[in-house]
């Protein structure tokens, strides 16, 4: 009492809040109760406190200077420290709540809080030095979404274990199971924490326990933070509590909370800043939130201050709806208080009405979403009490952390917040502190999750705090024991949940009690429950946890009440009249919530039962299952007929029962019979699995078909393979429980009667069925029989192991088809089987073999597969398991058309083979029964009826009835009881129930009893009513006495009532029996209706004789099948013959035979004397099915034959339609065009033929024809370094990529430079252009007609269908190849005569061959005559150059210094020429060794686009003043006076291009050129070039070398040596400056050798070209020849050498053949160099022409691991606007660093990577994306995914990195893609093209 007087009279004279006083020492946590004791001794001081903080001048002013805010803090410290404690304290109070105060400004009070934590200090120093305390043994790395994590199964020892890249790399997991991931949720890092992870794989930096080394804190260091740090944490607490308003209704206050949000911000940051200083600060913080007296005197919210008694108030209101028990709940839980413990199901009629009716709408949200039920059927309340009743009340918080937890979930768990509350984590005291506080919300959190509108978010975030908490086995044991943890989720998933409860309808619409969650919710629908489930299965993982849960029979009650609520969900009901208007898709939400909310929760407790000692879990399980599932037959009024129509796919209670007997027998040695109900009870769980069962058939057999396509996807999803273990399994399980413990007369006649093909098991040829339609009835009769089949071959729950189980999974999925691993992981989801275990690669090993990644060059990428090896198809395949495990039927005959090869294959069967029939693993003890239902009258009469009608062809049976029929039976022999003569003796009276069908219920011995008579009800109409009875009865094989009576009419139906009742009267009392009302016959079929009548129908068969008959019908032959023990006794002491393994009806019917010969004497005796009877022919012989089947293939190939010919008839009437001219048509040449005709020299002229018309004809003026082209700009020249090794992509900083080095920007330098210095129109045709942007030309070979193009062009734009091409830009595809196509190269109208003309050797002398040249470039502006510019072939020509012009970009075409100037088209045109020889030049390798017409020589358009240039070309007449071919023949005289013109000098004829010069000549002579003067242009040329080589090599070498040449070479005045010339150069040049500056780098040695060599380099690519030319234009092949012959084979190729000489005494100079004086001639050019030099001696060494020494064009090297580049780059900030990019790519050209479809770096509504497609490629760009690891190729404006060229270890790419696989490259794969780029081909061989529309 005495304390809080004494505290409210202090409030009262320091007038403010309370605030907590702490003296020096109450740092710890123990502590503040003392210093609270020790009152007394300073409130004598506090008034000083307060007067002294008055006089105080900073504090005057709110803000103050940093400088004095950093005075004060240290004042504030010392003083502290010192003597005035306390009223330093209260001075520190005072100032705080003044700073911190609602109002004050963000930035200003943390500038303060950063001052006062650290003293006065630097903040950064005061960091440095808290972090120096820092005892991490913890990484504890908190991140968000979408950031890349590793896990390593290796290292993990929970499965959510999650590493941060850092720590992983430094830790050692070569060879570890390891992926890398995007973080969904977000997560934090688990390096150091050994309750979750191996210490082996701890990192480097948490390895070391340092908890010993670390010092004591100092006391003062945290001085300040214990004291500031309350208010700080109050006052964020203050602010949320401020911002919170409760939502309206009708508006959500999002807004509002984003805002408050953002002004917190900052705080929050703070409080992360604080955190990540390390353990001394966290324990600080740790101590502060979790102190309940600071929250105490903090916050309770009595005091004069307003502002806080308004937040107190506001946090009252927010805490009201926080408890779980809803207003109108409050009663109902009154009312059962004292029920406690059950669940009661109170419909909210009974117990919540009187509740409610008084509540309207007040209720908390809850009503929200209640009233949205229009048109939907009312929700039904549950309440159930729960033993805790802590979560039904409203929240209580004791401290910070608690109350902040709160605001957290109440703003819906903002970010920020988050990963402050999870940077704490590492912190013991504060994990366990906020686990505790986490369960204590988790209520609150359910009802805040189901309002939110962003559940999604919300959702992850959830996660991401809980999965921290819950994974850990310590903490969450210790949870689970102190605060009722799996009550808690238990009770709130239950709640959860009821809030969308609708009455069930199945089976008793009316009267039902059961209630079922609503899948159409948006609950359900959206997954809102994932959170709290997914953190309950984590919890359950834990085997202390699971254990509490499987021993505490209340929870497993409330437990298995929460499943029931799945039990039936999502009714499907068949549509009989009229298609369903509405297809739901609520199925997607049950399939999810079964296997989330019910079977992976089942799946987590199973792990826990895997020993004897855990029995007694079992047994409860089951006990309170079996006692749910009572309740729920009782609930929907069941009694022993399912209602027709209607199936759920949806029993999760009957799963859990079946699982839990499964574990039981195969784990726990448990008996099943103790466990297992009464009859009754097992007769009602199996009605409806088989139920399911017998709809999936009608599913099939599309008689749900007016229910939409989504009633097929649920058949599909049921067997799917991430459901299939939890639910078809179970299912078919139960199914096998029940068959082996109920009557199996009973069972088989269910079955019959559920697939509703009752009545078409009879021998009459005709019947009537009252269920089924009659197209329906065939396939229902295959399901029926096929889901025997599966019944009782398939041992997955009945004693296969885990690794049987396993091999026999994998081997189904490998039969249907190939496999990657990843899929195959995929597909075999068992339980139990972590992916990547030992034993799933060694399984696969045994059964598969790897198929490694084949590339067809322009085939499609292939992956790694897996095969089955030879022996599984041989021994294991199993169609069975195959049937079981398919989701599309086609998958069935897949595995059966891959079995039927691998047995053409191999020799073992040459026809179409049936399913071959497998051995099974033997039945564990406990399922014997099952093999009764194979020995049970029912069955075999079945057999028998099947087998019968199918000999006598009744209608609606097939192949696949009697291959079941025969797989059964052969079952049956299989699994025969052994004593089989005492069976026969004991087949006394009561067995004769069957009207003397069988004698005994023993497979082997009832095949052999002859049925003589059987008596059949039949329609009037039927054939059989004709017939007299016969005298005589039946008769046995047997020589016995019962052979009287004929076999009676056998009804399956009343066969199963009387069944039925038997078992009931069994099992109830006679009082019950009274009771039990027979409901179940207002659904029953009728039996018979009136018309029908009763006739007797001779048979005489036995099973036996019917299988001999059947096998004389299949082989289609009398007598076919004799018995091969009479010529082999071995056959039955060795049985397993491989012949009979595999094979078709004949083999299985043989095989079968055999069986049942060697099972029984007498059988044997039987069989061989059938067999001597001769058989009297089978009844009148319909088409047999075999027969049927080929008949059938014959028609349907017929069939398709009709329709191919219609519809080339079409196509041909279309061609002709096309066709203007009313020519003979010529029947077109599909196969392929004729190839141009550039090798017929015989034809005189050439003649092309057109694909569209299909005539053939030479190309005319009027009516040219012309070339199928791809015109593409191409940068790929410009790519070339000179430098051999490729160029690596850059993954490091200090890797970089400099463009200087490459092609393209050399010669724009070399070009720039010369047009600073001599005159422009010159300059431009010194060089050629196109290195960059340059237009390639090429073609497909095919030609057509112009005038059809464009006809056909204009039938493409009217073409309404989807193209990959853009028509209006001219694109196409060519007509007869489909190749990508966007222009027509005319082809000019000329013959081959000419050309032979040309070939022969004129033996004019040089002079005058000059001088020819010379004359016939003066008439430059005349045109031969034919081509006027009228005609339409020179339109098209032109129209074709303005189509090459455009291809490129404006920049890549304009270098002149005047814009638009003529020189810019003249230096364009010949550059395309240029471009496309040297591309040819690299596609043909770089140099031309090869020889031979290339394969791109074959379809080359170079000729055509020559005539095309040249006459456009000649447009342009040079000046004969300027004309360089003078400088080059002649000898000028005026030298002195073109120096002295003032307009800049012309280019010197050294410094020019030899091969542009060559182009300019041949392009602007008269066309068609003659070869002799070819031939002179190119040996004028050749003494530039090589006057050139001489200049460069004498520059090259040092002062002394020269000199001695020049000694030398005065000797020797010879035109044709090297050494003369050599010395004449250097005399020449000496005259000048050139060789004035500074030494260059020197050649090493200078022998003659070495500079011959030098030399032949230098003229080398001048050669090559020049020979290419010369082949395009004159034909004729290149020779082939080594490469060091190279030069002098195309010198003498070129007729440069006058007879080609051996090569060792060969020299290049011997191919010159001067014009003029030699030395005279070098003399003018030298002069030039040297008049230059006057004016610029610094640039002539530059501009000198340099050795080419280009390496072919190659993409970037990448390295060998993916996680290289990964690494580097998708954290890598974007050069241009600075962020980290969503997407980010790197060209694969030239390394630059793009953001992929990034709005930040748009330019012009281009995004990034399209520009730079257009920079660095001219309009082409490969790009790696980054975060999927595959690559993206950019064509212009439409683009395509290549694919990738990193592949993991099993061969598989993978796309978006969605598995995280350590990646390796694939250096296959990356050839192909750099050959794609270099040869131009990408158009051509990726099919999958889409616009751009310049967003990527």
């Amino acid at each position: 009492m005495a304390r809080t007087g004494g505290r409210c009279r202090e409030e009262g004279s320091a007038g403010r809040a309370p605030v907590p006083r702490l003296s020096r020492e109450a740092g710890a946590a123990g502590r503040g109760r003392r210093a609270g004791g020790r009152r007394g001794e300073p409130r004598s001081r506090e008034p000083r406190a307060a007067v002294a903080a008055a006089q105080l001048p900073i504090m005057a002013g709110a803000g103050g200077s940093g400088r004095d805010k950093r005075a004060t803090a240290a004042r504030l410290k010392a003083a502290l420290g010192g003597e005035g404690g306390a009223a330093a304290a209260g001075e520190l109070r005072a100032l705080l709540e003044r700073v911190l105060a609602p109002a004050a400004a963000a930035a200003e009070a943390l500038e303060w809080c950063r001052c006062l934590l650290s003293g006065g200090e630097p903040w950064d120093g005061f960091a440095q030095a808290v972090r120096a305390y820092d005892p991490a043994t913890l990484c504890g790395l908190v991140w968000t979404a979408n950031f890349v994590a590793y896990r390593c199964r290796t290292c993990g020892i929970s499965p959510c274990m999650s590493l941060c890249a850092e720590c992983f790399h430094q830790g050692e997991h070569a060879g570890h199971d390891y992926n890398m991931f995007r973080s969904q949720a977000g997560g934090a890092c688990d390096c150091g924490d050994s309750n979750v992870m191996r210490e082996a794989g701890f990192c480097k930096r948490h390895r070391i326990k340092s908890n010993s080394n670390v010092p004591c804190v100092p006391k003062d260091l945290l001085m300040m933070s214990e004291l500031v740090l309350p208010q700080f944490i109050f006052s964020l607490i203050q602010h949320l509590r401020e911002g919170y308003n409760e939502p309206a209704l009708d508006l959500p206050s999002e807004k509002d909370l984003h805002k408050i949000l953002q002004v917190l911000e900052p705080h929050v940051s703070f409080l992360e800043d604080l955190t990540k200083m390390g353990g001394a600060m966290r324990s600080v913080l740790t101590q502060v939130l979790t102190n309940q007296q600071f929250y105490k005197d903090l916050s309770s919210g009595v005091g004069e201050n307003a502002c806080a008694r308004t937040s107190h108030e506001k946090y009252l209101i927010a805490l009201k709806g926080s408890g779980l028990a809803f207003p109108e709940d409050k009663l109902a839980c009154g009312m059962q208080e004292q029920g406690a413990g059950t669940s009661t199901l109170a419909v909210q009629g009974l117990a919540g009405a009187t509740a409610t009716s008084g509540q309207g709408n007040s209720s908390d949200e809850e009503d929200q979403d209640g009233s949205q039920g229009v048109g939907k059927r009312k929700r039904v309340k549950l309440s159930s009490t729960t033993k805790d009743q802590s979560i039904m009340d409203v929240l209580k918080h004791k401290c910070f952390l608690e109350e902040l937890l709160f605001w957290t979930i109440k703003y819906e768990f903002p970010q920020k917040m988050v990963t402050f509350l999870l940077n704490m984590l590492p912190d013991q005291d504060y994990k366990i502190a906020f686990t505790k506080t986490f369960v204590q919300h988790y209520a609150f959190i359910m009802k805040t999750l189901k309002k939110s509108h962003e559940s999604d978010t919300m959702s992850n975030r959830i996660v991401h705090i809980s999965v921290q908490l819950f994974s850990n086995e310590e903490l969450a044991r210790q949870v689970t024991e102190e605060c009722q943890l799996l009550d808690i989720m238990v009770t709130v998933l239950l709640y959860m949940m009821e809030s969308c409860l609708i009455k069930s309808e199945l089976q008793d619409e009316e009267n039902s009690l059961h209630v079922v969650v609503n899948c159409g919710e948006a609950l359900l629908k959206n997954n809102t429950y994932w959170p709290l489930v997914s953190d309950f299965i984590n919890i359950l993982s834990h085997q202390s946890v699971a254990k509490k849960f499987l021993e505490d029979h209340g929870l497993l009650v409330t437990w298995m009440n929460f499943v029931s609520f799945f039990q039936g969900m999502n009714l499907n009901k068949r549509e009989l009249n009229e298609h369903v208007e509405f297809e739901s898709q609520t199925y997607y939400a049950a399939f999810a919530a079964e296997l989330e909310a019910c079977a992976q929760p089942m799946w987590g407790l199973l792990s826990h039962c895997k020993v004897r000692e855990t029995q007694e879990y079992t047994r409860n399980v089951v006990r309170y299952c079996l006692e749910a599932l009572q309740d729920w037959f009782d609930a929907i009024n069941f009694v022993d007929e399912p209602a027709p129509n209607q199936v759920t796919f949806h029993l999760p209670l009957h799963r859990y029962f079946a699982m839990f007997l499964s574990k039981a027998v195969k784990c726990q040695e448990l008996d099943l019979d103790t466990i297992l109900p009464d009859q009754e009870m097992l007769m009602k769980l199996m009605i409806h699995p088989l139920q399911i069962q017998a709809s999936l058939s009608e599913i099939h057999s599309n008689m749900w078909v007016r229910n939409g396509l989504q009633i097929k996807g649920q058949a599909m999803t049921y067997v799917q393979s991430h459901f299939c273990n939890s639910m078809i399994d179970p299912d078919i399980y139960l199914l096998q429980v029940c068959a082996s413990r109920l009557d199996p007369d009973y069972f088989i006649s269910s079955v019959f009667e559920r697939f509703k093909v009752v009545d078409l098991l009879t021998m009459a040829s005709q019947h009537q069925n009252t269920v089924l339609d009659s197209e329906h009835e065939r396939s229902m009769l295959e399901g029926a029989l096929t889901f025997l089949v599966l019944l009782l071959s398939l041992r997955l729950h009945l004693g296969m192991t885990d690794d049987e189980i396993l091999r026999a999974e994998m081997v189904a999925q490998l039969c249907m088809n190939d496999r990657t691993h990843s899929s195959l992981l995929d597909l075999i989801s068992l339980d139990g089987i972590i992916p990547g275990s030992l034993s799933f690669e060694s399984v696969l090993s045994a059964v598969a073999d790897f198929k490694a990644p084949v590339f067809e060059p322009g085939g499609s990428m292939q992956q790694g597969m897996y095969t089955p090896k030879a022996e599984v198809w041989d021994k294991e395949f199993d169609p069975v398991m195959v049937i079981l495990r398919t989701v599309y039927r086609r998958d069935v005959q897949s595995a059966m058309d891959r079995y039927t090869a691998f047995l053409k294959q191999s020799g073992k069967f040459p026809g179409n083979p049936w399913p071959p029939y497998k051995k099974r693993t033997p039945l564990h003890p406990s399922y014997k029964g099952l093999v009764k239902l194979l020995h049970c009258k029912t069955l075999h009469i079945v057999l028998f009826t099947l087998l019968y009608k199918i000999l006598m062809d009744h209608q609606n049976l097939s192949e696949h009835v009697l291959c079941m029929v025969l797989y059964l039976i052969e079952l049956g022999l299989e699994n025969s009881p052994e004593e089989e003569s005492d069976e026969e003796e004991s087949a006394g009276g009561q067995e004769r129930c069957h009207d003397s069908w069988f004698p005994g219920s023993n497979l082997v011995s009832n095949m052999r009893h002859f049925i003589n008579y059987v008596r059949v009800r039949v329609p009037e109409t039927a054939p059989e009513v004709k017939r007299e009875p016969p005298a005589s009865t039946s008769s046995d094989g047997l020589p016995s006495s019962q052979n009287s009576g004929t076999a009676q009419v056998f009804s399956l139906v009343a066969e199963r009532r009387k069944k039925f009742q038997e078992i009931i009267n069994r099992n109830s009392s006679e009082a019950n029996q009274v009771v039990r009302p027979k409901t179940s016959m207002k659904w029953s079929a009728p039996g018979a209706t009136p018309q029908l009548t009763t006739a007797i129908l001779e048979v005489k068969e036995s099973i036996l004789s019917l299988l001999i008959k059947l096998h004389h019908k299949l082989s289609g032959k009398q007598n076919s099948y004799y018995p091969p023990w009479l010529d082999d006794v071995d056959v039955l002491i060795h049985p397993e013959i491989p012949r009979y393994s595999h094979g078709d009806g004949m083999t299985a019917v043989e095989r079968i035979l055999l069986k049942a010969a060697i099972q029984s004497r007498l059988n044997k005796r039987i069989i061989e004397e059938i067999c001597r009877k001769v058989t009297p022919p089978v009844p009148p012989k319909k088409i047999s099915s075999a027969e049927k089947k080929t008949l059938d293939k014959e028609e349907r190939r017929q069939k398709a034959r009709e329709r191919q010919q219609k519809l080339l008839a079409e196509f041909a009437s279309r061609q002709k339609s096309f066709m203007e001219t009313a020519m003979d048509v010529e029947s077109p040449e599909a196969d392929i065009a004729m190839e141009i005709a550039t090798s017929e020299q015989h034809v005189s002229e050439a003649i092309y033929d057109c694909v569209i018309c299909g005539q053939s004809g030479p190309s005319t003026e009027d009516r040219p024809t012309g070339l199928v082209v791809l015109l593409q700009a191409s940068s790929v020249l410009g790519q070339c370094r000179n430098s051999p090794e490729p160029k690596k992509l850059p993954t490091t900083e200090e890797e970089q990529i400099y463009p200087w080095d490459t092609c393209a920007a050399l010669h724009d330098v070399r070009l720039a430079i010369l047009q600073r210095y001599f005159k422009d129109s010159s300059c431009l045709q010194a060089v050629s252009i196109g290195w960059e942007g340059g237009v390639y030309v090429q073609t497909c070979g095919h030609t057509l007609h112009i005038d059809c193009h464009k006809s056909y062009m204009e039938s493409l734009r009217n073409d309404q269908v989807l193209q990959g091409f853009s028509v209006d830009k001219g694109e196409f595809t060519c007509p007869l190849c489909r190749q990508f196509a966007n222009s027509v190269l005319p082809c000019y109208p000329g013959n081959n005569v000419e050309r032979n003309l040309w070939q022969s050797h004129s033996n004019k002398c040089m002079q005058d061959l000059v001088r020819e040249v010379e004359d016939l470039q003066e008439q430059l502006g005349t045109f031969p005559v034919s081509i006027s510019s009228e005609t339409n072939l020179s339109k098209e020509m032109e129209s074709v150059m303005k189509d090459i012009k455009s291809t490129t970009q404006k920049k890549y075409t304009d270098y002149s210094k005047s814009p638009g100037s003529p020189d810019n088209d003249f230096l364009f045109m010949y550059s395309v020429a240029r471009t496309n020889l040297e591309l040819e030049l690299v596609h043909r390798g770089g140099n031309l060794c090869s020889g031979g017409a290339s394969t791109a020589g074959k379809r080359s358009c170079l000729n055509q686009l020559f005539h095309v240039l040249a006459m456009h070309m000649r447009l342009y007449s040079i000046d004969s003043a300027y004309n360089p071919w003078r400088k080059l023949t002649q000898l000028l005289q005026d030298k002195n006076s073109e120096l002295l013109k003032e307009e800049a000098p012309e280019v010197p004829v050294l410094y020019r291009d030899v091969s542009s010069l060559l182009l300019i000549q041949i392009l602007t002579m008269p066309q068609p050129l003659h070869k002799e003067h070819f031939t002179c242009i190119v040996k004028v040329l050749f003494t530039l070039l090589y006057t050139q080589a001489l200049v460069a090599l004498s520059v090259k070498c040092s002062a002394e070398d020269r000199m001695t040449w020049k000694e030398s070479g005065a000797l020797k005045k010879v035109e044709k040596s090297w050494e003369a010339l050599l010395g004449h150069v250097v005399s020449e040049l000496s005259k000048g400056k050139i060789y004035e500056e500074g030494e260059t780098e020197e050649l090493t040695v200078v022998n003659p050798d070495s500079v011959e060599c030098y030399l032949q380099q230098f003229c080398l690519p001048f050669l090559r070209i020049t020979s290419l030319l010369q082949h395009h234009l004159f034909g004729g092949d290149l020779p082939s020849c080594q490469e060091d012959e190279e030069f002098a084979v195309l010198a003498s190729c070129l007729g440069l050498l006058p007879s080609f000489q051996s090569s060792h005494q060969f020299t290049s100079a011997s191919c010159l053949d001067w014009p003029v004086p030699a030395f005279d001639m070098v003399s003018q050019w030298c002069s030039e160099l040297a008049a230059f030099a006057e004016g610029y001696p610094d640039q002539v060494k530059t501009l000198l022409i340099q050795e080419p020494k280009w390496d072919l064009p190659r993409l970037l090297q990448l390295p060998e691991n993916y996680n290289t580049i990964f690494q580097y780059y998708h954290r890598k900030t974007c050069t241009v606007c600075t962020k980290v990019p969503k997407d980010p790519a790197v060209c694969l050209v030239c390394g630059t660093f793009v953001c992929l479809k990034g709005l930040c770096c748009k330019q012009q509504s281009y995004c990034e990577c399209v520009l730079h497609s257009q920079n660095c490629g001219a309009g082409t760009g490969i790009f790696l994306l980054i975060n999927a690891s595959v690559i993206i190729i950019i064509r212009g404006h439409r683009f395509c995914l290549w694919g990738s060229v990193y592949l993991d270890a099993h061969g598989e790419e993978d796309r978006d990195l969605r598995r995280g696989k350590p990646l390796y490259i694939c250096k296959e794969r990356y050839k192909v893609l750099e050959q794609q780029w270099v040869s131009h081909t990408f158009d051509h061989i990726n099919k999958r093209w889409g616009p751009h529309y310049n967003g990527l």
